[in-house]
């Protein structure tokens, strides 16, 4: 239950997949949110086998990651604020992000690492040692933030049905933006 309410929350990579199910429907950004999906399931694998232990007693990587990570998706909220409507007929000039860009946006994602660590430590007594920890850890959040995202994407793609006008593009994308830079700041207070 905790896996799918922690991957299904809002947050960068909801908002992610929302708008690429928007701009370039579900079909088209699966490759996103699989690369999300197994990104997250190696991340929690591998904080639940140990990396977690490890990164508390290094405040300094752990500091260097939520920062990186932060500039980058504040980075990608501003260009989807700043993009307009889709091309007609979804030309081939617009791509949707890739599973190799989806896995390096998760990786980057500091509520990702968070949540990771986290669960590691939360449910740590869920398992007899930690590899058969990491791996039952990977297995659930791989399909919860699967299901998860593939919701949000289907969410995103009906909300374009509505957009019928240029500035509904425009709204659309800025309340993406803001929602993801958002999820950033809430991290840091």
């Amino acid at each position: 239950m905790f896996a799918l309410v922690a991957t299904g929350s809002p947050g960068g990579a909801t908002t992610l997949a929302t708008a690429s199910g928007a701009r370039f429907g579900y079909g088209r950004s699966v490759p996103l949110f699989l690369g999300m999906a197994l990104a997250l399931a190696g991340l929690v694998g591998v904080s639940g086998a140990g990396l977690a232990k490890t990164l508390q007693t290094a405040p300094v990587l752990e500091m260097s990651v939520k920062a990186v990570g932060s500039m980058y998706l504040i980075w990608l909220a501003a260009r989807i604020g700043l993009a307009g409507p889709p091309l007609p007929m979804q030309s081939d000039e617009e791509t949707p992000i890739s599973l190799v860009g989806g896995v390096m946006l998760l990786m980057i994602n500091p509520k990702a690492w968070a949540m990771a660590l986290g669960v590691a430590s939360s449910f740590s007594k869920l398992a007899s040692g930690p590899l058969l920890l990491g791996g039952l850890l990977a297995l659930v959040f791989a399909l919860s933030a699967y299901l998860s995202l593939t919701l949000w994407a289907l969410a995103g793609g009906l909300a374009a049905r509505a957009l019928s006008a240029d500035w509904h593009w425009h709204l659309f994308n800025g309340t993406m933006a803001v929602l993801l830079t958002a999820s950033i700041l809430q991290l840091w207070v």
